[in-house]
């Protein structure tokens, strides 16, 4: 049976990334799958009280990972991350890492416990990983910020795969100008397509 396929933008979020005290984080998503003809979305989100950018690019992949895993099924699917950090660490570092034991030349690795919860995550389906230039106007990059923004902010965590708020907030954008010539179904068509024909995914994506 030929596996499902999906797409994602992940976005991550730190108030205060960097400073000393606390820096509440949160992480979101939408998650893009066929159903027939129509293309039904997802939302998901997680705030956590104390954290850092990269800890929340991690969580939030490993959200992703373990909610598709939930409707029982092995997912062939893309996910498109702003973060260097996740993508280059996913497609360029991981491997090493497993090799050589979980050890690095450069010394311990950092969020270890993280990394190696991404590593058994990953094997819960075939997963491809992108990279985007964040905030450069690509629509799904930017309401996945927003979900993030709003969880660090609120502190909320969604329960699964909620129905997505997608299409309200584009509206909302388009009274500002904003992405009026922007077509979320074609885009989703797009890599939907590169996905199906087994076409090698770039590190950097340009949408």
């Amino acid at each position: 049976m030929t596996p499902p396929i999906a797409v994602i933008h992940l976005d991550e979020s730190c108030l205060g990334n960097g400073k000393a005290g606390a820096t509440p984080g949160g992480a979101g998503g939408i998650i893009e799958v066929r159903h027939g003809a129509a293309i039904e979305r997802r939302d998901f989100w997680l705030g956590v009280p104390d954290t850092t950018n990269n800890r929340m690019a991690l969580a939030g992949a490993i959200a992703l990972l373990r909610i598709l895993a939930a409707k029982e099924h092995r997912f062939r699917l893309l996910a498109i991350s702003d973060s260097q950090y996740l993508v280059k660490g996913i497609r360029e570092w991981l491997p090493g890492w497993v090799a050589k034991g979980w050890r690095r030349q450069a010394g311990p690795i950092e969020n270890l416990e993280l990394w190696q919860e991404l590593h058994a995550a990953l094997k819960l389906h075939d997963a491809s990983w992108a990279w985007v230039r964040g905030h450069q106007g690509h629509a799904k990059n930017e309401f996945a910020n927003d979900l993030a923004v709003r969880a660090a902010t609120e502190q909320t965590t969604s329960a699964g795969a909620e129905p997505s708020t997608f299409a309200e907030w584009l509206a909302a954008e388009r009274k500002k100008k904003r992405y009026l010539d922007y077509d979320a179904d074609a885009a989703f068509t797009v890599l939907e397509g590169r996905l199906a024909s087994g076409a090698l995914i770039p590190l950097a994506l340009k949408e």
